[in-house]
């Protein structure tokens, strides 16, 4: 049985739902290790008050925060997988169908670069990014909504032939300007090498990594936590208040490419939205943290 036009409505609405109501296990988690080693007093009780409104969206079925900002998916398809039905109008319809049954109600963010007028629907809205898994018997749906806090601070700049020291102060250039507008503590996500666009789309990809996780590359292990250290230096602290949580982790993403450089720079608010699941041609949608 395909997966079809109805299966991908469904479950594409559905991730985006979740990812407003609902901080991820791993963010919970990390957040309250640094509410314990925190040594700022205001800082605490701030982690404080970010847990207890993580807590509060879950239990009483509400947003985490009022910026839902807009559906943004990567979709791998399985080569063992058959489609069938208007697949990218699937989840066009999907959004539509959520904007007008949830509740709360989802504000207007959906813009027009050119006219700056807002509403829900747009071109290319939701953004949507394709690749294939060889072999797999399933589609890998991942929506990471993107709002001020996840959006707006990313960068990108294209060095040739640079140092790991260049890399490294471009990173904190890139932190020092966003300060806590971008709602720490955060996910920063940075890519490097490649063209333009992959270097951009690796930085994203870098903060899907679960807090905790090792990059399996020494240089870049040691890299995110020289610069997680440095981060958390800078005093911004959880939304601005002090501190030593800035941020939460570092990840980075790298390949290879030409004697061009690009090294982008991504950032995830403190709610760290992010849900992925595996839809089968049987209609399951098996959820993975």
């Amino acid at each position: 049985m395909p997966i079809t036009y109805d299966m991908m409505k469904r479950s594409t609405a559905q991730l985006y739902e979740w990812s407003l109501r609902k901080v991820p296990d791993d963010t919970l988690e990390a957040l309250r290790r640094a509410r314990e080693a925190e040594t700022n007093v205001v800082a605490q009780r701030t982690l404080g008050i970010l847990l207890r409104s993580a807590e509060m969206a879950e239990t009483q079925d509400r947003l985490v925060c009022s910026d839902s900002g807009v559906p943004t998916y990567t979709i791998a398809v399985g080569t063992g997988v058959r489609l069938e039905g208007d697949i990218r109008r699937a989840i066009v319809d999907g959004f539509e169908d959520l904007v007008a049954t949830t509740n709360p109600p989802l504000l207007k963010h959906v813009t027009n670069p050119l006219t700056n007028e807002r509403g829900y629907q747009g071109k290319d809205m939701p953004l949507v990014t394709w690749d294939i898994v060889d072999g797999a018997d399933h589609v890998d749906i991942i929506c990471q909504p993107k709002a001020l806090g996840s959006g707006r601070w990313a960068a990108l700049e294209i060095f040739t032939f640079p140092s790991l020291e260049q890399i490294e102060r471009y990173v904190m250039e890139c932190v020092l300007k966003a300060g806590s507008q971008h709602c720490p503590p955060v996910n920063i996500g940075v890519g490097i090498g490649g063209s333009f666009d992959h270097c951009a789309k690796m930085a994203a990809k870098a903060t899907l990594r679960p807090y905790g996780t090792v990059n399996p590359e020494p240089i870049l292990a040691a890299m995110e936590e020289r610069l997680l250290k440095a981060v958390n230096a800078t005093g911004f602290g959880p939304m601005g208040t002090g501190g030593d949580t800035t941020a939460l982790g570092v990840h980075i993403e790298y390949c290879a490419g030409h004697g061009f450089t690009p090294v982008a720079v991504a950032f995830n608010c403190w709610i760290n939205r992010r849900t992925r699941a595996r839809l089968y041609e049987d209609g399951r949608l098996e959820r993975i943290e």
